[in-house]
């Protein structure tokens, strides 16, 4: 994979760069501008090396139509303050642009073509449509490390048709998952989270492998508490999913990984109610687990101070309710003290998590921080992703 950072001469040519800036909207207004802070350094760069910049990228999911509410237009805008130059959004039907020569019919040297799903081919993967738009450049970059588990024609076929490098932020991305699964520094520890154990299930497995420490939180803690034998309440959990658990933990015996999950909980009645304590065999049967407890948060905060990596995806508890939100705030700063006193190399991802740092404002205190949702997950499962096996 190369990256785009080591090319000398971009002056004047014409890059093809997917984006995503697939940020959440309400009423045509931004509510989170993560995604689109974090490609900046890709952008400046190439606007400093005197490169064309046309943007590809989309938002939502309009399923092969136009959706007025899914215009670019106010990430078009976005850009333009942050980047202090004008940005000019291409609202014409691609496969009608007569002339493909944007910078000679505009002044502008920064241009972002209209919500990329507004076409079918797009999410079809055509290889046809790849070409088209691989007509508008000279060069690809793909910096949507977030879509690259995905084999659409912007992120899998362009690179067919165009010499292809991966930009700044998608170089962040790998290489922060390479510490983590392949250059690893020991110990090593897990500390994951979610409501359905199925879906990660592939990922614990791969990381069994090769971590030694997998602390279980949040919703599929409840299927581990349950499955010794204790009553969870009504608990949020995963209806038959015993045979995983049986699989983690005997995979993880033969691999000599510890698996942990709360010694002690945080209940109450409903997600809105008063919190109370309870050790795993006092819970009640119309109680709900929404936090892990106070020999649990010291359980793991020790295994944190014995670790020199930590991966975190998924927070402990239901931390939309500052009364269930401590197990994730402890978490949280005893990383962060750890890594300030640069004791740890520490990686944090999915979006609850995403969401809880940027609540408590702490983002830039990890080593790194990805906004990838699936795509973090499938590269931590060992997958290939197309996007990156496109750029190699």
């Amino acid at each position: 994979m190369r990256s785009i950072i080591n090319e000398k001469n971009l002056n004047n040519k014409k890059i093809l760069l997917r984006l995503d800036l697939n940020v959440p909207l309400e009423r045509d207004k931004i509510t989170d501008t993560t995604r689109i802070d974090k490609i900046l350094p890709t952008l400046n760069f190439l606007i400093r090396e005197k490169a064309k910049i046309i943007i590809l990228s989309h938002i939502g999911r309009p399923k092969g139509k136009i959706v007025k509410e899914l215009s670019l237009k106010p990430i078009c805008e976005e850009l333009q303050n942050k980047l202090k130059k004008k940005v000019k959004l291409i609202s014409e039907n691609i496969k009608e642009i007569k002339s493909k020569n944007f910078f000679g019919d505009y002044n502008e040297d920064i241009f972002i073509l209209e919500n990329i799903r507004f076409y079918s081919e797009e999410e079809q993967n055509d290889n046809k449509f790849a070409k088209l738009l691989s007509n508008l450049g000279d060069i690809y970059v793909n910096d949507a490390f977030s879509c690259s588990h995905r084999a659409h024609a912007s992120i899998n076929e362009i690179p067919k048709f165009l010499p292809s490098f991966s930009g700044l932020q998608l170089d962040l991305e790998v290489n922060a998952l390479n510490k983590i699964t392949s250059e690893i520094t020991r110990p090593i520890t897990c500390i994951i989270g979610g409501s359905k154990i199925s879906t990660k299930i592939n990922v614990i497995k791969n990381l069994i492998t090769k971590f030694d420490n997998i602390v279980i939180v949040g919703g599929m803690a409840n299927n581990f508490i349950e499955f010794y034998g204790n009553c969870i309440g009504k608990s949020i959990k995963e209806k038959n999913c015993e045979k995983i658990v049986e699989e983690i933990l005997t995979l993880s015996k033969k691999e000599k990984c510890k698996i942990i999950y709360p010694d002690d909980v945080i209940v109450s009645k409903d997600l809105n109610g008063s919190p109370q304590k309870k050790e795993l065999g006092e819970i009640l049967s119309n109680e709900m687990i929404l936090d892990i407890g106070p020999k649990t948060i010291e359980k793991i905060t020790n295994i944190i101070d014995n670790s020199k990596t930590i991966l975190w995806n998924g927070p402990a508890g239901y931390f939309e309710n500052p009364n269930f939100a401590n197990g994730s705030i402890q978490i949280a700063k005893k990383i962060i003290e750890n890594n300030k006193a640069n004791k740890i190399f520490s990686v944090a991802g999915g979006g609850d998590t995403v969401s809880l740092l940027n609540n408590l404002n702490i983002v830039n205190n990890f080593n790194f921080v990805s906004t990838a949702g699936g795509a973090f997950l499938e590269y931590l499962e060992g997958k290939n992703l197309p996007g990156i096996t496109a750029l190699n």
